[in-house]
C-alpha cells in the first residue's frame, strides 16, 4: 500500500537562542508544511528571534533549522535564496515610486526579465495604476501591498511576515489577508507572527503559541479551542496557555468569563 509523506518546508530542531543570561529562544522543536502556519504569542515571548534566526539573520546559539532542506547556519546564502521576510517596521523608500521600490529588489536578486516580473507582481498586489506615484503618497496599507511586492519579486517558496497588518484599518487589514490566501493557493508556505487572535483563528492553517521561549502548543485553531470547550475562542486558548501575571497568582480569565456567560 502507498503511503504519502508530507515533506516538512521548515524543520526545526531544539533551535536555542541566548543573549547573555538570558534565553530568549528555548530548545523549540516545530515542523512546518506547505501551509499558513502562525506563531503566536506576548511581547518578548521570543517570536521575532524565531523568525530572524529562521531567515538566517541571527545565528543559533544550539541547535538546528533547515528550510527548504537548506541549513540556516550552513547554507544560509541558499536560504536567502529560497525565502522572503517581510519585517514589522516598514521597508521601503518613500522617496521612490512604488515600482522603483520593486525593481530595486528585483536588481539585488538578480532577477531575470526584470520588467516583466516587476510588472507582473504589481499587478497581483493590485498596484498598477499606482505604481509611477511616489511612495509617500501611498495610504499604510498600500505600503505594506508594496512590501509584498517586493517580497514576491524572486518568486520565494517560503514567505516570513512579522505582524503583517499591525497599525492597519480593518479594510486595509482584509485586503492584505486576500492577496496572503492568495498566495498559499498558489502553493507558498507562509510563516508569521501577529498579536491579532481573529485573523490567526480565520486564516492559518495552524498555529503555534510561544511563551517564555517555548512552544507550548501546537495545533490547528479549530483543535485547540475544542481542546477548551464549544464556546472557546483562540484568544481563550492564548489566555489558558501563557502564564500572565493573573495566572500566577489563581485567576483563571477562560473559566471566570465562561462563568458568566452562563449566568448571562
Amino acid at each position: 500500500m502507498y503511503i504519502s509523506v508530507i515533506t516538512p518546508v521548515i524543520e526545526i530542531n531544539g533551535l536555542t537562542k541566548n543573549f547573555s543570561s538570558l534565553c530568549a529562544v528555548d530548545n523549540i522543536d516545530l515542523e512546518v508544511t506547505n501551509e499558513i502556519f502562525g506563531l503566536l504569542g506576548p511581547n518578548g515571548a521570543g517570536k521575532s528571534t524565531t523568525v530572524m534566526m529562521l531567515t538566517t539573520l541571527l545565528k543559533p546559539s544550539s541547535g538546528s533549522a533547515r528550510i527548504c532542506g537548506y541549513d540556516v547556519v550552513k547554507d544560509a546564502k541558499k536560504v536567502r535564496g529560497t525565502i522572503s521576510y517581510v519585517p514589522q517596521d516598514m521597508a521601503v523608500d518613500i522617496k521612490l515610486t512604488g515600482r522603483e521600490n520593486v525593481m530595486l529588489y528585483a536588481k539585488l536578486y538578480g532577477v531575470p526579465n526584470r520588467n516583466t516580473r516587476v510588472d507582473d507582481v504589481l499587478e497581483l498586489l493590485g498596484l498598477t495604476g499606482r505604481a509611477g506615484d511616489l511612495v509617500r503618497t501611498y495610504s499604510g496599507g498600500m505600503r505594506r501591498r508594496l512590501e509584498l511586492a517586493q517580497a514576491l519579486v524572486h518568486e520565494p517558496k517560503v514567505l516570513f511576515l512579522d505582524e503583517p497588518t499591525l497599525g492597519l484599518d480593518v479594510a486595509a487589514r482584509k485586503k492584505i489577508w486576500e492577496h496572503i490566501s492568495a498566495l498559499r493557493k498558489r502553493g507558498m508556505t507562509i510563516f508569521m507572527t501577529t498579536h491579532y487572535m481573529e485573523e490567526a483563528d480565520e486564516y492559518c492553517d495552524r498555529v503555534a503559541i510561544i511563551d517564555n521561549g517555548h512552544i507550548v502548543v501546537v495545533d490547528s485553531p479549530d483543535n485547540l479551542k475544542l481542546g477548551l470547550g464549544k464556546d472557546a475562542s483562540l484568544n481563550d486558548v492564548f489566555l489558558e496557555n501563557v502564564k500572565t501575571g493573573e495566572d500566577k497568582s489563581g485567576f483563571d480569565e477562560f473559566k471566570f468569563r465562561t462563568m458568566l456567560r452562563r449566568r448571562s
